[in-house]
């Protein structure tokens, strides 16, 4: 049902083809649905990130950066509602030991983190093999990369003693909304202040 392995590797094949770097995407999908979840969210921080980046680029004008501003809010809202959205789905499928003590964080908010180190080792690999780079600034990446795989795997171990903990009755998490509020008319004074 939840794998840290299958994860990552989703999300490494996903970034790579996401890039146009020339391979298929061919996932398949887990019937239980966890795993269409996790891409649609590894989508929406792929999404976000390169967004972002817009919003960098040394020529982008005031109307760019708003226009990719509002981008970057929905994108983020929809990460947040994905990892939620995993959250939910996996508490649907157990039931915990309500004894047991508490995990701080998700597996959803694990995963969403495991999705964004997918993203830092894709484009800091680039940037190790960069020709254009001197081989100070190549090798300044070659030491990030390896730190950045360190913190994946040590993280994705993480996940599953969390989940093994789970299903044993040993741990338990509950769903601990978001509750962005920035998107909200009715919650935001920037924009119910306008009406």
């Amino acid at each position: 049902m939840l794998d840290a392995l299958l994860i990552t590797r989703m999300q490494d094949e996903m970034t790579v083809a996401l890039h146009g770097a020339g391979i298929e995407l061919d996932m398949e999908c887990n019937a239980d649905g966890l795993m269409t979840i996790a891409m649609a969210q590894h989508r929406a921080n792929f999404d976000l990130w390169h967004e972002e980046d817009k919003a960098r680029a040394p020529g982008a004008t005031d109307t760019d950066i708003a226009r990719v501003k509002q981008a970057i809010d929905g994108l983020n809202q929809r990460r947040n509602d994905l990892a939620e959205k995993m959250d939910v789905w996996l508490l649907g499928t157990l039931e915990q030991n309500e004894e047991a003590p508490l995990h701080s964080e998700t597996p959803g908010l694990m995963i969403d983190r495991l999705s964004i180190l997918a993203l830092k080792i894709y484009h800091t690999g680039e940037e190790a093999h960069r020709e254009t780079a001197t081989e100070t600034h190549r090798q300044r990446n070659a030491d990030r990369l390896a730190l950045l795989e360190e913190q994946r795997e040590d993280l994705a171990a993480c996940l599953d003693v969390l989940w093994t903990e789970v299903l044993q009755g040993r741990r338990r998490f509950k769903l601990y909304r978001q509750m962005k509020m920035y998107n909200d008319p009715e919650l935001n004074p920037a924009i119910y202040g306008r009406k």
